[in-house]
């Protein structure tokens, strides 16, 4: 990618926090080693590990510079900070009735806890991204979009999906052909700022922005950004941050990646919280890539893939990759979950024949 005009008003973020605070110890992977067959051996075997492990990782040496990672983040804030809300409601992606993300979500559209409504905003794109009109204020920037989003997919998002496939002993390009970037599919690039709460809000939600989820695709393609909000839970049951790292990337496994693989990787639960107090009031500016196979794919094990220890569906109820993320995108924050039984902060509900945990 080159960095390229027309001009774009800069982002600042918020200062790193200065609290020392319990962080996940996460593998970092150097993507500048797949080039080489040693390398990529290593790579594969320190990616397993750390899917199969803790199922979130970082990638450093993606490619792209701090300037141009920097840039992209200017663009992110422009659909959330300089179009007018008349506008915004404009590109309204109305998830409940569409079952995609494409467009804007409003702040207040998720039901958190005991009443509270998020804070968060996001646009959404697709991949292809003539699939949708975009605001006026974005028209400018979307060659350079629509160009982060092919390095995304093709530089990142591949490279990752083939050392995933050669971790499970598998030809390394298996789940390529189900992520094919012309295909009908709803992976997307995301643009999303979580807004600070009133006290009240916090209290009540015991400072969670975000439940605990797993996300619903294959790969999630974080860019690691200053506001320390985001945990896992650990193999010992315990929350812990996410670190921030400059111009790194923070990778995930989602439930389709866990359906495919038969278990062998799982899909991650993890959470925002409320900031430490030093970053208490920021903004929390995002930029996501989430990774879907195809629409008509059937997320279920692939051939001789590993079963689950806990199997979550027959291969006969396995939906496919367009109706689970259809459920999960018109359920989320706004459809009744019930408590599991005998688990007080796990919350259940059913997409189709598939059950559901959110963690509270």
């Amino acid at each position: 990618m080159t960095v390229a005009a027309p001009p774009v008003p800069h982002y600042v973020p918020a200062p790193v926090a200065t609290e020392t605070l319990e962080y996940a110890d996460l593998a970092v992977i150097d993507l500048a080693k797949f080039g080489t067959r040693e390398g990529k051996a290593k790579l594969t075997a320190e990616v397993r590990s750390a899917m199969k492990d803790k199922g979130f990782f970082y990638v450093i040496n993606h490619g792209l510079t701090q300037q141009e990672t920097d840039r992209m983040f200017d663009i992110a804030n422009v659909p959330l900070a300089q179009v007018s809300e008349e506008e915004k409601h404009k590109f309204d992606g109305k998830m409940q009735q569409t079952g995609s993300y494409q467009g804007y979500k409003p702040r207040q559209y998720w039901h958190v806890d005991n009443g509270v409504r998020d804070q968060i905003e996001h646009y959404n794109m697709n991949k292809n991204l003539q699939r949708k009109d975009h605001p006026n204020a974005l028209k400018p920037y979307l060659s350079e979009v629509q160009e982060f989003i092919k390095y995304n997919h093709f530089n990142i998002l591949f490279p990752l999906l083939k050392l995933l496939a050669l971790g499970m002993g598998f030809d390394e390009n298996t789940f390529i052909p189900l992520h094919n970037f012309d295909a009908t599919g709803e992976t997307f690039l995301r643009f999303m700022k979580y807004y600070p709460r009133t006290e009240d809000d916090e209290q009540k939600t015991k400072n969670v922005w975000l439940k605990g989820h797993t996300d619903f695709g294959s790969v999630s393609i974080l860019w690691s950004q200053p506001v320390t909000a985001l945990q896992l839970i650990c193999p010992d049951g315990k929350w812990r941050y996410v670190s921030h790292i400059p111009n790194a990337l923070v990778i995930n496994a989602g439930d389709a990646l866990e359906f495919m693989s038969g278990g062998f990787y799982k899909a991650t639960i993890h959470r925002v919280i409320q900031p430490p107090p030093s970053q208490q009031g920021a903004q929390r500016l995002g930029v996501f890539y989430f990774a879907m196979p195809d629409d008509n794919v059937k997320i279920h094990p692939l051939p001789n893939a590993q079963e689950w220890e806990e199997r979550r569906f027959s291969d006969e109820d396995a939906p496919t990759m367009e109706e689970y993320r259809k459920g999960r995108i018109i359920a989320y924050g706004n459809s009744e979950t019930k408590k599991l039984d005998g688990k007080e902060n796990v919350e259940v509900q059913m997409i189709g024949k598939v059950l559901v945990k959110h963690y509270n």
